[in-house]
């Protein structure tokens, strides 16, 4: 079985994740198009999960209308108990064959359940896009219930409705008494920093208000501002992400204790790694965590992590030494397509950098690679060599390493399942996808300076989870 969680025969799309009755419902767009991302009508497909680790499908439970109803597509929208018990999901429905009628192409709808799995359609809202919005970027609503105003809060992703050159993306919000009449209250964040907003969530832990949206004009993630208040104003961390490009479309959900980010690892194109990102791909969850600055990072699920590791063999410890140059060691061999290894890196003072490998060929000296670059304090991932160029398609697959330095200890965590691997830093992600290995080896490479690995251990997972 696989270790994270890939519709047979389809993309994994956007989540829309609900915690109920100590279970996760995670509804989703499920795309059989895989050669052509979003190119047939979608509706909400359905998996429910315990542990993130076994999934137990539920397919299609709400299904869109055909080519003359404005819900040909269901796109994302949110599930929510309602103040009268049964559960709500508004969603987003979109036709394509609307372009140039004078009809809106997205209108915000609404379906009720009673058990999560059965839904009855209840037409659409009456939020159609206020003035000054653009009507075809009016998309992806989500409902929560804000204790500190007593009031129910939808917010939803925008722009202006203006030329999409122009960086107007937004998230603006509705406020009701009852989840039924809603009173529009303009723009909650509009930063200027990107053509549009998709997916927002909000939340809070403790005092702190966190507002997600995914932004597809810059590094094209998933990225959080926070604030002392529902309503702002929003202040920007320094590092604003969870993960890098290739994670996109992520919401939370949060059992009362823990809280969950999930969101998806997209496809390339072709499945060839010199080829862009397309829409859809694997779903990856990843568990949030609060630093003492009240920024946020994300961890693999414990769950998943003693899943993965069960049965894992120690390897030796390794000192690799390069001084002035490049020395290269391999630790394993990882036969498998999906496996985890995790270890602890002591990184002598002065070291330029290092890079954990996988899925390599020694003798050609051909890998993927996790790169920790200790004077630039980040963390990419690329093929290497990236020769010849351009053999990999990495933009936006780097993430910042304020904590980590020279001199330091660190642990890192890779899982790797066929096409998909996610490294965990400490508190910090990068996911990427992996279509062409050239082996199985596992090694580490070092250059101007020294690494010592330690605790080391990998873990077969094929056949087991």
């Amino acid at each position: 079985m696989r270790i994270f969680y890939e519709p047979e025969g389809a993309a994994f799309g956007d989540c829309m994740p609900m915690y109920w009755d100590g279970q996760y419902y995670l509804f989703h767009q499920r795309d059989p198009a895989l050669d052509a991302p979003l190119s047939v009508p979608l509706g909400w497909a359905l998996v429910t999960t315990k542990d993130f680790v076994r999934f137990e499908d539920q397919g299609e439970v709400i299904s869109g209308e055909g080519d003359a109803a404005p819900d040909r597509y269901i796109f994302a929208g949110s599930v929510y108990r309602g103040p009268d018990g049964a559960f709500e999901a508004n969603y987003t429905g979109f036709n394509d064959l609307r372009e140039g009628t004078g009809q809106p192409t997205q209108v915000l709808m609404r379906a009720s359940s009673d058990d999560l799995t059965h839904w009855t359609k209840e037409g659409a809202f009456k939020l159609p896009p206020q003035p000054g919005y653009d009507s075809g970027d009016w998309r992806d609503p989500f409902v929560f219930w804000d204790e500190e105003r007593s009031q129910w809060t939808l917010i939803l992703g925008t722009r202006s409705d203006v030329p999409k050159i122009h960086r107007t993306g937004r998230t603006v919000w509705f406020s009701s008494p009852d989840a039924k009449d809603w009173t529009f209250e303009g723009d909650l964040y509009a930063p200027g920093l990107y053509t549009g907003h998709e997916m927002p969530d909000e939340f809070h832990i403790g005092e702190t208000w966190y507002l997600l949206t995914t932004e597809y004009s810059d590094k094209s993630k998933t990225v959080y501002v926070r604030s002392d208040s529902a309503v702002g104003p929003w202040h920007r961390p320094p590092d604003d992400a969870f993960d890098g490009r290739a994670y996109y479309a992520a919401r939370t959900a949060s059992d009362g204790e823990r809280r969950f980010l999930f969101g998806w690892v997209a496809n390339k194109q072709g499945n060839r790694d010199a080829n862009t990102s397309w829409w859809g791909g694997t779903l990856v969850v990843h568990e949030v965590v609060t630093r003492e600055n009240g920024t946020l990072g994300v961890v693999p699920p414990t769950e998943l992590t003693e899943a993965v590791m069960a049965g894992a063999h120690t390897l030796a410890p390794e000192r690799i030494e390069a001084g002035n140059g490049r020395v290269s060691c391999v630790v394993a061999d990882a036969s498998s397509t999906s496996y985890g290894f995790e270890a602890d890196v002591t990184i002598a003072p002065g070291t330029r950098q290092f890079t954990l490998q996988f899925a390599g060929d020694p003798e050609l000296d051909d890998w993927y690679g996790y790169t920790i670059d200790l004077t630039q304090n980040r963390l990419t991932f690329d093929r290497q060599p990236n020769w010849p160029w351009n053999r990999y398609d990495n933009k936006g697959l780097e993430r910042p390493l304020p904590n980590v330095s020279a001199g330091g200890l660190i642990h890192l965590q890779l899982i790797v399942d066929e096409g998909v691997a996610v490294l965990y830093l400490e508190d910090i992600a990068l996911s990427a996808r992996i279509n062409e290995p050239a082996g199985s080896a596992l090694g580490f490479d070092v250059e101007d300076g020294d690494i010592e690995v330690t605790n080391a251990r990998l873990s077969n997972v094929v056949g087991r989870i």
